[in-house]
């Protein structure tokens, strides 16, 4: 083969390459973040506490359930 060959295929491997490790990565993050979401409960407690908020369960459930539904729309 010549070298012009040898250099379209190995540029076409990397591209290949790229855009295949990126949309792995992408599936990779999108289904760690849906098994270990960023923020729970305790964690939103925590901040409504230091914002100066007393935290009743229904709106720590309505926050939560919020912050679920707008995930889900991503």
């Amino acid at each position: 083969m010549s070298t012009g060959v040898w250099i379209v295929l190995v540029v076409l491997a990397l591209i290949l390459g790229f855009v295949g490790g990126f949309f792995a990565a992408r599936k990779y993050m999108e289904d760690y973040l849906k098994k270990n979401p960023p923020i729970n409960e305790q964690m939103l407690r925590t901040m409504m506490i230091q914002m100066g908020q007393k935290p009743s369960e229904k709106k720590l459930h309505q926050m939560m359930a919020s912050m679920k539904q707008n995930m889900s729309k991503k």
